[in-house]
């Protein structure tokens, strides 16, 4: 049954922890998974947090931190010496223990990785720590199954026998030539049904996906996610296998992507979450909030500009708010379609004009719809002229709106800009400017003609 976290389980825990009724503690946790205790600790005192992360067993400890918020976790790890940390890094898969210690100053890293009493453990966080953030490298887990294809079925077993205490989970077992290069997966399937002395070399499957160390993570999300893997090897410049990514570590890189374009889309310029100090949300709010500002400023003048006009025809101005909303709302709709599909890569390069036409069609319809409502609402409520010049510009907007809403994304892509912002701040001010501009500019025209 899936834990919940209620006010009173919450209270009773801090009564038996001000207490210091461990033995209470500990029956109140040991039915609960690494990500319940890790959910209990975010909600409590950087002090109250530490009391019971000593009371945690050696198994369950690590992995509760793994769970821990970033910034919990970094609080609760300033409060450990070197040798601590370096302990809970012992019972951490490499890319686990090289995601922790790259949180940590260099000079504290150091010392941490002088305690790891397991010099290939090590060794192996050291490599990792030292890859590229958001690469394979940066990604991938030394621990894995490998054997040579010269190798007989009974020499394989009894070598992936030695090497499963290292594995908690065995997805594949690799197989790899003299020079370690990666030269197929074994079929566990084919070993068991091969003869015991038949060769690796002859039984193994030599198709197979793999990434490179400095393949970028998205790359990897998008090659697991299409064709449906648990785990990929990865590989040097050399084409030696070095490590293997799991599914666990690519549905948090997809999180992190979509986290990262919900708030580009919102007009958030960092990464940022809401445990985050008031000046660090503040400072990821505020270069869109004025651009935001400043094309109110431009949209301002631009209706300054026409001041006579709306002398003449106060009319005129009751439409203003309406034709900068449908403006921003129909730009907001294409862009994210189209920001959906290059998230997706589902929109290849020969479909982008067939998909700006689309855009440009189920802008061309809303547009004589919504035209053709406020041309009858705005008769009603005064007459043929301010209909007429409402519904064309109305019309015109929502077609400029889609026009943008699709050409913006796409262009900020093929230029390397992450086309999220698009969706956000930067299209609905763009559309607000161009739609007032050409509401009056079109009802200058049509009162004037008329």
């Amino acid at each position: 049954m899936q834990f919940e976290l209620t006010t009173e389980y919450l209270d009773d825990l801090r009564q038996s922890i001000e207490t210091k009724n461990a033995d209470r503690l500990l029956l109140q946790l040991q039915e609960l998974y690494a990500p319940d205790i890790a959910e209990i600790i975010n909600q409590l005192r950087d002090s109250e947090a530490a009391y019971i992360y000593e009371l945690l067993d050696e198994d369950t400890a690590p992995n509760v931190l793994l769970e821990l918020d970033d910034d919990k976790r970094e609080r609760l790890l300033a409060t450990f010496s070197s040798k601590q940390i370096a302990e809970q890094l012992d019972n951490m898969d490499s890319d686990d223990a090289a995601d922790v210690i790259s949180e940590l100053p260099e000079s504290i890293q150091e010392e941490v990785l002088s305690h790891i009493e397991d010099i290939e453990q090590a060794s192996d966080i050291a490599e990792l720590i030292n890859y590229d953030e958001g690469t394979a490298g940066s990604l991938m887990a030394k621990e894995l199954v490998s054997v040579y294809g010269f190798e007989t079925v009974n020499a394989c077993i009894e070598e992936i026998r030695k090497q499963a205490d290292n594995v908690d989970v065995m997805y594949a077992v690799y197989v790899v030539d003299n020079n370690e290069k990666l030269i197929g997966m074994l079929s566990l399937k084919k070993l068991i049904i091969s003869h015991p002395l038949a060769r690796i070399e002859e039984i193994h499957e030599p198709d197979l996906q793999f990434v490179k160390t400095s393949t970028t993570s998205e790359e990897v999300a998008e090659i697991m996610q299409k064709y449906d893997l648990v785990v990929l090897p990865v590989v040097d410049q050399l084409g030696r296998l070095v490590g293997r990514i799991t599914i666990d570590d690519v549905v948090d890189v997809i999180r992190e992507t979509a986290d990262e374009n919900i708030q580009r889309m919102s007009g958030i310029s960092d990464d940022v979450d809401s445990n985050d100090r008031l000046w660090r949300l503040s400072r990821a709010r505020i270069p869109w909030l004025l651009v935001g500002m400043c094309g109110g400023i431009v949209g301002s003048r631009i209706i300054g500009t026409y001041e006579e006009q709306i002398k003449i025809h106060p009319e005129m101005a009751y439409f203003i708010p309406l034709i900068g909303a449908m403006g921003g709302n129909v730009g907001v709709q294409s862009s994210a379609i189209i920001v959906q599909g290059l998230a997706n890569n589902t929109l290849l390069g020969d479909q982008i004009s067939s998909k700006l036409l689309k855009e440009l069609g189920v802008g061309f319809i809303n547009g004589i719809i919504c035209s053709l409502l406020i041309c009858g609402y705005a008769f009603v409520i005064e007459d043929w002229k301010l209909a007429t010049t409402v519904s064309l510009a109305l019309f015109t907007v929502i077609l400029c709106a889609s026009f943008l809403g699709t050409f913006v994304p796409l262009t900020m892509n093929r230029f390397k800009i992450n086309p999220a912002l698009a969706t956000g701040p930067f299209v609905t001010t763009l559309n607000d400017i161009i739609g007032i501009t050409i509401y009056f500019i079109m009802g200058r025209l049509l009162y004037t003609l008329f």
